[in-house]
């Protein structure tokens, strides 16, 4: 996402290299979204895997957000014969046959959870989906979606910052289900990599008295990870990735250079000890503000 202009303005070439560095260090996970940049991310991941193995990557793919001509977001359409429309023409953006994972990236209110994930089945039947996954959802549709089809995984927020699956039993359900997490926003949308302007400040974490707050958090958090001799992102990483083998925790790059950084934080291996005194550390500090603005909030049924 923040390769199409979701943080700033980037360049293609950049973009191209860090996904080639990112395969070069061994990673074959690529999530993307149709409506990332109108279509821009997918074409960008298509031209960058035609120099390599399709076979050599997965590809997590999210759909159903309808955009107005100027980018801006009218709704969600995720009625069967959008699903295959909309699958018809990233098939074609990314260059591919197939993707691994498709996935609805919010529930539509208007369309029963069975009809979408039902349309899903079908693809994979028909060779064109490997694999159905679910993204912010909660529990109920969690159970309701895997009643009607095999889930490989749901793919929501989870971080050092943000671990309310762990209370509303969305994480439960999963696991109860085998249902896997993709986790994203490992570092906050930026908070826990000393990222906070530009775009960011439309969510509430980021906006006055909230971010002061927020940032006396996150002060806590990277003197824990200086004593440890690890950087603060290489801590939030590594902090999902040691919840379980059931998590994956996916992270946004946009140069070779942050590639590097993300990977070099497969070295860090937390100890239960570490995980316990992490715990300690954020037991009387609770994040203040929502993880998105009140309109997108309201839209999210893990929230409600």
């Amino acid at each position: 996402m923040s390769m199409s202009g979701a943080y700033g303005p980037t360049r293609d070439e950049e973009s191209i290299a860090a996904i080639h560095e990112y395969m070069d260090a061994g990673g074959n996970l690529i999530d993307t979204g149709d409506f990332y940049g109108a279509g821009h991310n997918e074409m960008l991941v298509g031209a960058a895997l035609r120099e390599r193995s399709r076979e050599d990557v997965v590809i997590s793919l999210k759909f159903g957000a309808v955009l107005a001509p100027d980018g801006s977001f009218i709704g969600f359409d995720t009625r069967p014969d959008a699903i295959r429309n909309s699958l018809t023409y990233s098939l074609k953006r990314l260059g591919t046959d197939h993707v691994d994972i498709y996935r609805p990236a919010r529930l539509d209110p208007n369309v029963p959870i069975e009809e979408t994930v039902g349309a899903i089945s079908e693809l994979v039947e028909a060779g064109y989906v490997r694999h159905i996954g679910l993204s912010e959802v909660g529990s109920e549709t969690i159970r309701r979606a895997a009643a009607a089809a095999p889930i490989s995984d749901l793919q929501i927020e989870y971080s050092l910052l943000s671990r309310s699956i762990e209370d509303n039993g969305i994480l439960a359900a999963c696991r109860e289900l085998g249902i896997g997490i993709t986790a994203y926003g490992a570092l906050a949308k930026g908070l826990l990599a000393g990222s906070t302007g530009g775009t960011r400040a439309m969510f509430p974490r980021f906006q006055g008295a909230n971010l002061v707050h927020n940032q006396r958090i996150v002060s806590t958090l990277a003197e824990f990870a200086v004593v440890r001799d690890v950087t603060l992102p290489q801590l939030a990483i590594a902090w999902v990735a040691a919840q379980g083998e059931d998590i994956v925790p996916i992270v946004g790059s946009r140069t070779a250079h942050q590639v590097a950084a993300t990977v070099s934080s497969n070295g860090v291996h937390l100890s239960v000890d570490d995980l316990a005194a992490l715990d300690a550390a954020l037991a009387d500090s609770e994040v203040r503000g929502d993880r998105y603005p009140s309109e997108q909030m309201m839209l999210l049924d893990s929230e409600h």
